[in-house]
């Protein structure tokens, strides 16, 4: 008997599972996404109308998950299972009805660590060592469901929010995969997730990528590689213009400079020089609101000591 399912999400993970249907024998016949004067809501927004039509799925576009057009449209596809991949926003108990104990969610953490939003910003900033992509169960819970599937890997000592989101990427591919055929096969097992592991991420919001400077140049530097694209990127303030960063590395070892943090210290063929709370950032990638360079007097502004 041939499966059929409903997918629901805006981002690229979203994307890749949809690809990750195309010779898997199951029918995906409908795609929920937000409509595209919408994409705002995700950084990392994708039209999904394309990969949609080329597996021959429907597509319904929507604001919200637990509207009644919302349950209508995805109750009239007839689903065996949902997957929600790539979706902000919480299945209420109607969503959650139209095909119980089967909707499976997707989490880009190691469930039961950092359940919750922005789990890709928070690897980095926590300095996590390694990682996993996860699908479960959805319930009523937080990212708390039995586990269907699960890829872990390493975090590279200069992982940035593209790198890291990559890697999960190619970790939901084979995840996907994987699981339809689990499923297809009527006998999947989940796994129950260790409650005493658990931690919790909160949501992050573009204002979190302001910079302290009294932090070490390690934590600043942390914070401008999960601040990066695809997300909006960690800023500072110069002369009240935004200076957002793309690109920055801490100096090691430290220089020998007297200053205060938030200091630009030096202007050169290498980038801009900057002192924190703890050593020294040199910034190699960057985008300025003011006009020519930023000046080499004064505090930068945000956050700073």
């Amino acid at each position: 008997m041939t499966l059929r399912a409903v997918i629901v999400g805006a981002v690229e993970s979203t994307a890749v599972a949809i690809r990750a249907f195309a010779g898997s024998g199951w029918d995906l016949s409908l795609v929920v996404t937000l409509p595209p004067e919408k994409s705002a809501r995700h950084s990392d927004y994708v039209d999904l109308q394309a990969d949609a039509e080329k597996i021959g799925a429907g597509l319904f576009h929507t604001t919200q998950t637990n509207h009644p057009d919302t349950i209508a449209a995805v109750r009239a596809a007839q689903p065996d299972y949902i997957f929600v991949i790539g979706w902000s926003q919480i299945c209420g108990p109607e969503f959650l009805a139209i095909t119980p104990e089967k909707i499976i969610g997707y989490h880009p953490a190691a469930l039961p660590r950092l359940r919750g939003r922005a789990a890709i910003a928070w690897t980095i900033v926590l300095d996590e060592k390694i990682s996993a992509g996860s699908l479960f169960k959805m319930a009523d819970g937080v990212d708390d469901g039995p586990l269907l599937e699960q890829s872990y890997f390493h975090i590279a000592p200069r992982e940035t929010a593209q790198t890291l989101y990559d890697k999960h990427m190619v970790a939901l591919d084979k995840m996907v995969k994987n699981a339809l055929e689990r499923l297809a096969q009527g006998n999947p097992e989940f796994r129950v997730q260790d409650e005493s592991c658990a931690t919790y991420a909160v949501r992050r919001t573009p204002a979190d990528g302001l910079i302290d400077w009294r932090q070490s140049a390690r934590q600043v530097d942390r914070l401008i590689r999960a601040s990066g694209k695809p997300y909006p990127g960690a800023f500072t303030t110069v002369k009240d213009a935004r200076l957002t960063i793309w690109e920055a590395h801490p100096v090691e070892p430290a220089l020998a400079f007297h200053a205060s943090p938030g200091q630009l210290l030096a202007d050169d063929a290498e980038g801009l020089l900057v002192q924190t709370g703890a050593g020294q950032i040199r910034i190699t990638n960057w985008s300025w609101e003011g006009e020519g360079r930023p000046a080499m007097h004064g505090i930068w502004g945000g956050k700073h000591g």
